[in-house]
């Protein structure tokens, strides 16, 4: 699903939105983490894009070799293209460990452990973000954020401002090539990260992102039950938190 006619022009759209909102909330910088998958680089890229002073942050955790390596070489291409961003790795694979062992029983079951492994991450972007006036940038795409709900709640679903949740993840791959995004990347499959096994996002979610864009978009196709049902399911995540009023 491809709704953008001029990529020059969204770049262009979504910086100036950014800058904007950076000067509106009187904040200093811009702090995203960095997984070496197409999300996180086609939005640190257009925070780099912005000239404000950008910290872009490589936190593996077990990782998957394949997307360090993917994480490391966009954090090099950033640091090397732009002035304004610092690129920092923080290993947090002790941290998780530790963690697990403190809470002892209650230290496991894997998609608990999973969504540990998103937060303990969402904690690291605002730590660094506090030491320098900044705001946390979101990798979430159209489908993920408001589709099914795909992300961690309080983990990457934790941003201060969402520069490509309304862009489909086709969109998101041509944005990512039109700003020159290494090619691998862009080939790679989607995944979340958060899994020893290497699983990716159309495994988990049993379909495509192409099905799932057309759904959104058509209310019909091959995907349409399977994005009612994560939809359902995950509602939770893309409503205000419930709150009893008086």
């Amino acid at each position: 699903m491809n709704r953008i006619s001029n990529y020059s022009q969204l770049r262009d759209l979504i910086v100036s939105w950014m800058v904007t909102y950076l000067v509106d909330n009187k904040m200093d910088s811009w702090v995203i983490g960095v997984s070496g998958g197409i999300d996180s680089s086609v939005s640190s890229t257009l925070a780099a894009l912005t000239g404000e002073p950008v910290f872009v942050i490589g936190m593996p955790i077990h990782q998957n070799e394949g997307q360090r390596e993917l994480s490391e070489r966009h954090l090099n291409w950033l640091d090397n293209t732009f002035d304004n961003v610092t690129a920092l790795r923080f290993d947090l694979t002790d941290t998780f460990e530790t963690f697990k062992k403190g809470l002892g029983k209650y230290g496991s079951g894997n998609h608990a452990l999973a969504n540990t492994r998103s937060r303990l991450r969402m904690v690291t972007l605002y730590q660094v973000a506090g030491n320098n006036k900044g705001l946390v940038v979101g990798t979430g795409n159209k489908v993920e954020d408001y589709g099914v709900g795909f992300y961690t709640k309080y983990g990457d679903g934790g941003v201060d401002i969402a520069p490509i949740a309304d862009l489909y993840k086709t969109e998101v791959w041509e944005l990512g090539k039109f700003l020159g995004v290494d090619q691998d990347i862009i080939e790679a499959k989607p995944t979340d990260g958060l899994w020893d096994d290497g699983r990716c996002d159309e495994d988990q979610i049993g379909a495509t992102y192409a099905d799932l864009e057309y759904a959104m978009e058509t209310g019909s196709g091959p995907a349409v039950r399977i994005l009612n049902d994560f939809n359902i399911k995950n509602k939770h995540k893309m409503i205000p938190i419930p709150t009893f009023k008086l």
